[in-house]
């Protein structure tokens, strides 16, 4: 068994690193022993460890943890590119989160990571057309980690959604590769429209906290959108916009906003 885990580590050294920081932390305090070998140390793969963190979090009286852990390796073994998109959503997290020291953080403790991972599963659903159990993975998402991701929205990949608390991104909401975003975001309509009716979120964008991007709107690649701003306009790329109504106030301030992580309008560095 040592020797396949070993095998397993020179394979995947990102996993490798993730099991070598959780035998250290366990080592550190022994009291988190039981949970970090139930999530990780028991598992030979990335995505074996995910499908157990998924469903040990969504499991209920109404749907058991072995019946979701048996959708969630289902949907990994049909469609890699699920465990392509976690595996850049963790490296953006472990990039840009100042807070996040170790890859193992965001598997273990946080819900902005698990909630995007457990969506992907969901959409995947959603593809199939298993529209119900979709819409069951959307209501424990929202119950449990208070992220509601309608299953139908298209996310990219290399996600970071920072505290993730009322998150709200609708059926028809597209957001692109390399986002990042921090609590409060909603990306919404504007009423009771159908069809196409939520914004398209480019690549590169970073969405401040509290930000409501409202209606079928887009918002052009590497831009940013100040915290507390409502955007009911489209935005062109690589610009600032600030205000309710939003308003451009400038320029994005450097090319890739959403791994710089700056914040500050008028060019100020952060605090």
């Amino acid at each position: 068994m040592l020797d396949t885990h070993k095998a397993v580590r020179q394979i995947d050294p990102v996993w490798g690193r993730i099991t070598e920081e959780a035998e250290t932390a366990v080592a550190e305090q022994p009291l988190m022993g039981g949970l970090i070998h139930a999530c990780i140390l028991h598992h030979k793969t990335l995505d074996k460890a995910l499908s157990y963190r998924i469903a040990a979090k969504l499991c209920s009286n109404e749907m058991s943890m072995v019946i979701l852990r048996e959708v969630v390796d289902g949907a990994y073994e049909a469609e890699p590119a699920l465990v392509e998109a976690a595996r850049a959503d963790l490296m953006a997290v472990y990039d840009r989160d100042p807070a996040c020291h170790r890859l193992l953080q965001p598997i273990l403790y946080f819900k902005g990571y698990q909630a995007v991972q457990a969506y992907r599963v969901g959409h995947w659903l959603w593809q199939q057309g298993d529209w119900d159990l979709a819409y069951f993975f959307q209501m424990r998402i929202s119950e449990i980690f208070g992220v509601d991701i309608h299953p139908a929205a298209r996310i990219g990949k290399g996600i970071m959604i920072d505290h993730a608390h009322s998150i709200v991104i609708g059926e028809t909401a597209v957001v692109g590769d390399n986002v990042s975003m921090l609590h409060s975001v909603t990306l919404g309509g504007t009423g009771k429209e159908e069809e196409d009716r939520h914004p398209k979120i480019e690549d590169g964008v970073l969405i401040g906290a509290g930000a409501k991007v409202l209606g079928n709107i887009k918002v052009g690649h590497c831009s940013r959108i100040a915290a507390g701003s409502v955007v009911l306009q489209e935005s062109p790329p690589c610009k600032t916009v600030a205000g309710v109504p939003a308003k451009i106030v400038g320029e994005a301030g450097c090319d890739q906003p959403s791994v710089s992580m700056n914040q500050v309008l008028g060019g100020g560095k952060p605090q």
